[in-house]
């Protein structure tokens, strides 16, 4: 039985990502549905999206990126002792995608477990990491977002097949002295959970314009929150990286924080909204393309299906 003593402080020491080949540019979709390039990054500001391939799995882009995650630690599979992995888009509920993960990728025997936060789950997953690494629970995490939204999408249906997206984004969390991850702010909203579910328990269906009204009249006081109780102030910001669920919301929210000087993570024109993929996606790809240095203050946002939401900073490694 692994045991590790408690830790004063827990920190992201390195990220990986993963997004299948297959790319679907608007004017791919527009030669099946009523829609447009000009209509789609009008609304929600993607201009091409990745789709997996039909034998492509949640579990083998969440094995891709964690395995990502891990080589860029430094750690060894016998170091991680605890798996999460976020996802709202498995097939199969048994068994769950960490303990699978966790074996593809040579970890012994770490305590495995999914969550279900829908688009906020990766900072519900860091969150718990967090916890998890600084009461001695773990000393090293693997939390990965993986989706394939794909696989539970209406292609006919214009509203949401130009949203939604495949990938996987992955961490690695471990203990510091010095703490490297806020508290979370996190809520739920339970009474509006039937404005995004599963249609006829096989399409994602979502009322668009009321979740657009909650996501920038009700979020950015959660982002503001997380910022306080991590003690930084919005001006001290090097990037905000929320959900990429809609580039208007993205942008909405952005304004309302006060912190001009944050780059803006706007992932979703290429990568479209990859749910609990979207945040360490994002975050990956702006780490190697050098926009995020070592030791960049970031704030994170998820929302989604529920309605959840969550928010922590981060300093990068």
């Amino acid at each position: 039985m692994k045991t590790s003593p408690a830790s004063p402080g827990a920190r992201v020491v390195a990220f990986g990502e993963y997004q299948p080949a297959n790319v679907v540019t608007n004017h791919d979709l527009a030669a099946r549905v009523d829609t447009s390039d000009e209509w789609i990054r009008s609304r929600v500001g993607i201009a091409e999206r990745r789709i997996a391939s039909p034998d492509e799995s949640v579990t083998d882009m969440a094995v891709a990126a964690g395995g990502k995650a891990l080589a860029a630690s430094g750690l060894t599979p016998e170091d991680i002792d605890l798996v999460i992995v976020a996802t709202c888009t498995q097939r199969d509920q048994i068994p769950n995608t960490s303990a699978s993960v966790a074996a593809r990728l040579g970890i012994p025997a770490p305590g495995a477990f999914d969550v279900n936060a829908a688009c906020a789950g990766f900072c519900y997953a860091l969150g718990v990491a967090n916890d998890a690494v600084r009461s001695g629970s773990a000393r090293h995490a693997l939390v990965i977002g993986a989706e394939k939204l794909s696989d539970w999408l209406d292609w006919d249906d214009r509203s949401t097949c130009v949203i939604f997206a495949d990938g996987a984004g992955a961490v690695v969390v471990s203990a510091s002295e010095e703490p490297g991850i806020g508290p979370v702010v996190w809520g739920s909203s339970g009474d509006r959970a039937d404005k995004i579910y599963l249609r006829d328990h096989k399409y994602i269906y979502q009322e668009g314009q009321t979740v657009f009204r909650w996501t920038t009249t009700e979020l950015y006081p959660v982002a503001l929150e997380a910022l306080e109780r991590a003690g930084v102030a919005p001006e001290e910001l090097t990037a905000f990286v929320p959900h990429q669920a809609n580039l208007r919301i993205v942008e909405a929210i952005a304004r309302k924080l006060g912190a001009p000087q944050a780059i803006i993570a706007r992932d979703i024109v290429t990568a479209g909204n990859t749910s609990s993929a979207s945040i360490p996606l994002a975050l990956a790809r702006m780490i190697e393309r050098g926009e995020l240095p070592s030791g960049s203050t970031v704030l994170t946002l998820g929302f989604g299906a529920g309605l959840t939401y969550a928010a922590q900073v981060l300093r990068l490694p």
